[in-house]
């Protein structure tokens, strides 16, 4: 970045500022009306509450919140990927896609954009059932869309492979409705509803170019009211094919304004594209359209795909992603405003209508105080179920683990598995986002198994892994570090060290650094941390960035390659799993 993009973001941040009023710690006086129901308290389940900047800064690896009346981008600094958000009175609710993980579609809350909490997921399960009952990376849940009508909530995802199906809950943390098929088929992404001021109802989506041979274009349907079916073929209202140097148009987001229907969608590939902006006076078209938010002279790469809001104080607001690798598809928070010829900009205008991401800038104008907030990501494994901040490679078997069978302690059980040589094909291995650009994650565990090959650990997996963890070897338990390449087998990092007899328990961590690279360490003494192997990049996996995880495995053992009915391997259990800053 170039020394004047520095000075022209500082510019944006610090300006505002001058020109606003904090009153209080972290906002204002706080009207009843505005404070957080009891029903849902900011910190409960999915998030990391502190109610001073300082404490969050000096417990949590990202805050987005600076404490001055600021905040800083990302606002979610983890793979939030293709995000989509509305506001509902006080409270922005935002909705991610998930891919092949399980739980899917969660569901997140703020009340200023900025600090943000998990309060639940739409989906307990992918369908069909069976067919992800086993890791389907790169399929299931695409980029979904969320509206709030008729006193409902409503999500309409994708599933490349399947269709597009809606779900709906007049409580945003659940229960949500079974998975309602709204257009079967092939290659349909991407879809966004419209409910028209006259009653009719619209459905907008995009193409997948590897399952339906087409792409970069928008066909726009008529849709039953109730948003259980398409009435029509569809027309195809938008051909990026048309546009100048239009590749990969996808990801719409359909919203009227003052007569003027718009479509927000991005162009360019998830890497270094755009975001552009189209309007016709007539929802079929003809579409005039616009680049309203592309990279300029910044860091941040591809800012594009995401939702426009709007603050109960009518402030604009534009939230989208940056693909950053292995880190995922974090989440940026732009200023959006109406310039004079009628359109729309995020971020800096370069003075054509063509915004650039601000880094640094006023935090949105909400009633009320707000508490610096994160997604969760420890877990102390004390409550009655895992944190909202965990998902499972495929559809998930409650008999994978407990928190009952061992109090304040996780329980995943060696289960035998034909493919338990590669962690990317096992279903049960426990995982979450990574958290922030650095930080350490850091578990306590032992392992109970007297069968050969049972393994658990702490891994960083994505089309690349690695493990640190304990492994019976045959004849003890044993400290083993380990590696695989893409499409390879795993190796040894280190040779393995024997724990002494009678003790089956280990400390691990591993501490992340800029660049996604990783270095594993263990303590088998109470003595401190010892680094195991050589630093190693995270890898992304397929659509998602790299997953931090837990997991337990053993080796079927039929004879025939399939599992033994009723055998287990043995038990892994963790303490704790916490995730920090990393110290200076």
């Amino acid at each position: 970045m170039s020394e004047h993009g520095r000075r022209q973001v500082l510019r944006t941040g610090l300006g505002a500022v001058a020109g606003s009023t904090v009153l209080g710690a972290i906002g204002g006086a706080t009207p009843a009306s505005a404070t957080p129901r009891p029903d849902g308290p900011l910190g409960e389940g999915g998030a990391v509450t502190r109610g001073e900047p300082e404490s969050a800064r000096a417990d949590l690896p990202w805050v987005a919140d600076l404490g001055d009346g600021r905040y800083q981008n990302p606002v979610l600094n983890a793979d939030w990927s293709d995000p989509d958000a509305i506001r509902v009175g006080p409270y922005f609710y935002l909705v991610a896609s998930t891919f092949n993980r399980v739980p899917g579609l969660p569901v997140l809350r703020s009340v200023d954009l900025v600090n943000w909490t998990v309060i639940g997921h739409a989906l307990t399960e992918l369908l069909p059932k069976d067919h992800f009952s086993e890791p389907r990376h790169g399929e299931g849940v695409w980029a979904p869309a969320l509206r709030h009508h008729d006193g409902k909530f409503w999500i309409f995802y994708p599933d490349p492979d399947f269709g597009i199906f809606m779900v709906t809950a007049t409580d945003p943390r659940g229960p949500w409705s079974t998975p309602c098929p709204v257009k079967p088929g092939k290659g349909l992404i991407d879809p966004c509803p419209l409910w028209d001021d006259d009653g009719q109802a619209y459905l907008i989506h995009a193409w997948a170019k590897s399952r339906s041979g087409i792409n970069n274009r928008l066909t726009l349907h008529r849709m039953s009211p109730d948003g259980t079916a398409l009435l029509d073929e569809g027309r195809i209202v938008i051909n990026g094919d048309d546009l100048p140097n239009y590749t990969t148009l996808e990801g719409p987001k359909l919203y009227k304004r003052d007569g003027w229907y718009w479509i927000f969608a991005p162009a360019g590939g998830v890497t270094n594209g755009w975001q552009s902006a189209f309007r016709s006076r007539s929802v079929w078209g003809p579409y005039e359209n616009r680049i309203v938010l592309a990279q300029g002279d910044t860091p941040v790469n591809g800012p594009h795909q995401g939702a426009w809001v709007t603050t109960e104080g009518g402030e604009d607001w534009f939230l989208h992603f940056q693909d950053r690798g292995a880190y995922g598809r974090v989440v940026h928070l732009q200023p959006m405003r109406w310039r004079t010829d009628g359109w729309p900009v995020m971020g800096t205008d370069d003075g054509s209508g063509r915004g650039a991401p601000v880094l640094l800038h006023t935090k949105p104008r909400v009633n009320g105080r707000t508490e610096v907030t994160a997604p969760a990501t420890s877990d102390e494994f004390t409550g009655a179920e895992l944190g909202k901040q965990w998902m499972w490679q495929a559809n998930a078997d409650p008999a994978w683990w407990s928190l009952r069978r061992f109090p304040s302690r996780l329980a995943l059980v060696c289960r035998p598995s034909p493919v338990t040589h590669d962690l990317r094909l096992l279903p049960n291995v426990l995982g979450q986002r990574l958290p922030a650009e650095s930080f350490t994650a850091t578990t306590s565990m032992s392992l109970s198994t007297a069968t050969a090959g049972s393994r658990a650990g702490l891994v960083v997996l994505g089309e690349t892994y690695a493990w640190v963890g304990l492994c019976h070897d045959g004849d003890r338990i044993v400290l083993v570090c380990r590696t695989a390449a893409q499409e390879a087998a795993e190796v040894d990092a280190v040779k393995p060290v024997a724990l002494r007899r009678g003790r089956s328990a280990v400390r691990l961590r591993v501490s992340v650094r800029p660049g996604a690279v990783c270095q594993f360490a263990a303590d088998v003494d109470g003595r401190g941390f010892t680094p195991l192997g050589a630093p190693f990049p995270a890898t992304a996996g397929k659509w998602i960035g790299a997953t931090l995880g837990l997991f337990a495995t053993s080796p079927a053992a039929d004879g025939t390659g399939g599992v033994a009915t009723g055998r287990t391997g043995g038990v892994a259990e963790f303490d704790w799993f916490r995730v920090g800053p990393i110290s200076p």
